[in-house]
């Protein structure tokens, strides 16, 4: 049971940063403030759902083939995430 609950939250974790996507056609969405705090955001939810993906497939043995999926996107995810507090960070340090 605790497998398939892991597995749903993973799954549903997959879909939630497409949703910047219908945010960003606004035009508040794209102003200064409001756009770098919306990405910092994602990039943070990105790395948390490939950090509890791993933590999931890893440490509670939940290993189904949907979790596999999950982990290989979501550690994407995660990767892309890091990437983005790196190109947000870099330019302000140098």
């Amino acid at each position: 049971m605790k497998n398939k609950i892991l597995t749903t939250i993973s799954t549903i974790m997959l879909f939630v940063p497409w949703t910047i996507l219908p945010l960003r056609m606004f035009d508040w969405a794209l102003e200064s403030p409001v756009a770098e705090i919306m990405i910092s955001c994602y990039a943070a939810f990105m790395i948390f759902s490939g950090v509890f993906t791993i933590i999931s497939y890893v440490k509670a043995k939940a290993q189904n083939n949907l979790m596999k999926i999950c982990l290989i996107v979501n550690g994407l995810y995660a990767v892309g995430g890091v990437a983005v507090f790196a190109m947000m960070v870099l330019p302000k340090i140098m």
